[in-house]
């Protein structure tokens, strides 16, 4: 196997760079997650920082305080699922560039 170990040196070091690129990207894109019929939203970085939650009044019930909790739970969860779909897209086999190309007999 003739493997040129500074081509490899290379190809990794721009794999890590484009890897950082891509969080990067990400961190500045944002996220949205809804629950309850859009009762409640939640904004998210798209590297799942949380950065707003709005509650519209009517989802607002003092008597039904564990509603609410729910709606919050499911909004966060559907806004960093979001964030997740994200970086799969983000850091797909493309940012990893031609496996191929390292001369590894794939």
């Amino acid at each position: 196997m003739n493997m040129d170990l500074n081509k490899l040196m290379q190809q990794a070091q721009q794999m890590q760079e484009d890897m950082q690129k891509a969080q990067e990207e990400m961190a500045k894109e944002t996220v949205e997650g809804t629950a309850g019929g859009g009762a409640v939203t939640v904004k998210a970085t798209g590297t799942g920082k949380l950065l707003e939650i709005k509650i519209k009044k009517e989802a607002v019930d003092p008597e039904d305080v564990e509603t609410l909790e729910d709606l919050v739970l499911a909004a966060v969860n559907s806004a960093l699922q979001a964030a997740e779909e994200l970086a799969k897209s983000k850091m797909n086999l493309d940012a990893l560039g031609d496996l191929g190309s390292l001369g590894l007999g794939f």
